[in-house]
């Protein structure tokens, strides 16, 4: 059990039980090849600059997760499949069916090409990894049903790191005024596909 709390195929992966923990989920083909290898080269780097130092490394993270959203809020390249309400419903949906089986829901916005989703990992729910590889597959099947097309809908590998206690409340903050960011709305309450849990 332990590879799938532990893993690793272009990025690291860890999604400990009792964790709360950060994701994103993007489109297929939502980000260039390239754009994505430079931001992958930048953090392979700093993660042997900063090996040691866990300080340094967790701002580096930050840093190129913040590049990497930045792309993403433009919107430039891509699909952005999300802007339809039939198939944001869907996934807005399920995520929150796998709410108290697979994790605890805290938070979600979904954007045009990409959802950002914090939860708490469960300690009696099955591994994280496995919850999202049901909420993807069934979302993808779903939404092409709905687009009528085929083909990869998520980009198969995920971001996600695990948030520390202290940054909680600003990466709440964080995901709920993506849209407000990304100039879609004034307010994150004016965007349908946010939603915050009350404490």
């Amino acid at each position: 059990m332990s590879d799938l709390i532990h893993y690793e195929r272009n990025l690291p992966h860890r999604l400990p039980p009792g964790e709360v923990v950060f994701l994103t989920l993007r489109l297929a083909g939502s980000l260039p090849r390239t754009v994505v290898e430079q931001l992958q080269a930048e953090i392979e780097l700093a993660r042997q600059r900063f090996e040691a130092e866990s300080a340094q490394l967790y701002m580096a993270q930050k840093r190129y997760f913040g590049r990497f959203d930045a792309q993403l809020n433009k919107g430039e390249y891509g699909p952005t499949f999300l802007r339809q309400p039939a198939t944001a419903s869907l996934v807005a949906e399920s995520l929150r069916y796998f709410d108290g089986t697979g994790y605890d829901l805290r938070c979600y916005c979904l954007m045009p090409n990409h959802v950002h989703v914090v939860v708490r990992v469960l300690e009696e729910a099955p591994p994280l990894v496995k919850t999202l590889q049901r909420l993807k597959s069934y979302t993808a099947t779903q939404a092409n049903k709905l687009l009528g097309r085929t083909g990869a809908f998520w980009q198969a590998e995920s971001y996600d790191h695990v948030v520390r206690k202290e940054e909680l409340e600003r990466v709440l903050a964080y995901v709920v005024e993506n849209p407000v960011k990304a100039g879609l709305v004034e307010d994150w309450e004016q965007w349908p596909y946010t939603y915050l849990a009350s404490t």
